[in-house]
């Protein structure tokens, strides 16, 4: 059975264990699109710890089949969503494809790698959801090839309204294995953050485009 709230605070332990996210509300982090940030998640390093990375593989799976059902294929987001999304076409026994961030510039000029077969039940897997904007550019290169979107999985998720609202706009479904809540309940918990932070944390998620301005 799929305990949801096990495996949430589950993959926070592990993701805190390895540093895969960083927790630094007073020395916060800069991301590409400029904002402030006290957390930082980088899922890849899940892959160089075969315990954890095979976990996920697990988790991710048993996720897939839960919350989609039945799926024809596997695709994976580029560039930290192909080994996640590799690894549950595996366990799953299914084709996989992925889709790039933007169509190559020679050759086919292909924005989707792999076997395209039209008509075909797909879920989508990313490593971390913030905005969704990007994984949701690969939603719609796929229904653009023909594809039944059956939704997306991915690790972890900040739980930024602005997610929320582009995969409800988009008409995609979308789950995680882990969020920014339970990773916040797991923290104070186990004393990785101070009660005094804890604040400084939860306000980020709030505006987190006008956080630390």
């Amino acid at each position: 059975m799929f305990n949801k709230t096990e495996i949430e605070q589950q993959v926070a332990e592990f993701l805190l264990q390895i540093k895969a996210i960083k927790l630094q509300p007073n020395n916060p982090f800069t991301w590409a699109s400029g904002w402030k940030s006290p957390i930082y998640c980088d899922n890849r390093i899940t892959l160089s710890h075969p315990s954890i990375r095979t976990y996920i593989r697990q988790q991710l799976t048993a996720l897939v089949s839960e919350e989609f059902g039945i799926v024809d294929c596997i695709a994976g987001v580029a560039t930290a969503g192909i080994p996640q999304g590799a690894l549950v076409a595996q366990e799953l026994g299914l084709p996989f494809i992925y889709v790039r961030s933007k169509p190559k510039e020679h050759g086919t000029g292909k924005m989707i790698e792999g076997e395209i077969i039209t008509g075909q039940r797909v879920a989508v897997i990313e490593d971390l959801v913030s905005t969704g904007k990007s994984s949701l550019q690969a939603v719609e290169a796929l229904r653009e090839a023909g594809y039944n979107v059956a939704g997306l999985a991915a690790i972890f998720t900040y739980e930024l309204d602005a997610a929320a609202d582009n995969f409800k706009n988009a008409k995609c479904r979308f789950s995680t294995l882990s969020n920014y809540s339970a990773l916040l309940k797991y923290a104070e918990q186990h004393g990785d953050i101070k009660t005094a932070d804890l604040e400084v944390l939860k306000k980020w998620r709030e505006d987190p485009a006008t956080w630390g301005k």
